[in-house]
């Protein structure tokens, strides 16, 4: 009888570190995975305010500071002269960086505002029009070609994405057309899926890299400054 109960006993005591063992293993790994979650948004938030820096420094703000900045600074190399030599450089080569990162800045704001004159007068975008007005989705080839142009007018845009998160094809074609600046009614129409599922896939792409709740109008504020 005493056998019985020692059997029992030790199968219980067994069970029970089973258990906790288990327990312990499930809430370490839980850990873990909320830790490298949190560190994937942080380098995803940290990706994207590099690029809100890029974007600030193009600004026309940032263009008007700089020439602020250059015209103090070429009062200070006329008050100097041919006196120290060393800081008239220093001020000079000072001036010559804000004059580059400014020349850089128009060329990239000139390309951005010529960037939806070649967009809307594409040939992919005139078929996109026809495909609209007869009810049709866009094929693979038609997605290929409008990814093509865009990156081409919107240098290292697909890249740049992925490189926040990787978007399966639904979520990087509704994306795309968001940058092609198409209605969300005819993303519906292009990508044949419901006015809901697109609005949805903009919304969850929104919490998804930024770790908040925003709506689809927040993804596509987003997508458009990039």
């Amino acid at each position: 009888m005493n056998q019985w109960f020692d059997i029992l006993n030790n199968r219980e005591w067994f069970l029970f570190i089973l258990a906790s063992v288990t327990y312990i293993v499930l809430f370490v790994v839980a850990v873990q995975n909320s830790r490298r979650k949190v560190l994937l948004l942080q380098e995803r938030l940290n990706k994207v305010h590099a690029m809100k820096e890029e974007q600030l420094a193009n600004s026309k703000q940032s263009i008007e500071q700089n020439l602020e900045k250059i015209a103090q600074l070429e009062t200070l190399i006329q008050k100097l002269g041919d006196e120290n030599s060393m800081l008239r450089l220093e001020l000079e080569e000072k001036k010559a960086r804000l004059d580059y990162a400014n020349t850089m800045a128009k060329i990239d704001h000139e390309k951005r505002e010529q960037a939806e004159t070649v967009i809307f007068g594409s040939d992919i975008y005139a078929k996109v029009n026809t495909l609209l007005a007869q009810g049709r989705s866009m094929t693979d080839q038609d997605f290929t070609q409008l990814a093509q142009l865009v990156n081409s007018v919107y240098a290292n845009f697909t890249e740049r994405l992925y490189s926040l998160y990787k978007l399966n094809t639904q979520e990087y074609r509704v994306s795309l057309l968001v940058k092609a600046r198409v209605q969300p009614k005819d993303m519906a129409t292009l990508t044949a899926h419901s006015k809901e599922s697109v609005a949805s896939t903009r919304s969850r792409l929104y919490q998804k890299v930024f770790g908040k709740k925003g709506s689809s109008k927040d993804w596509d504020d987003f997508i458009l400054s990039l």
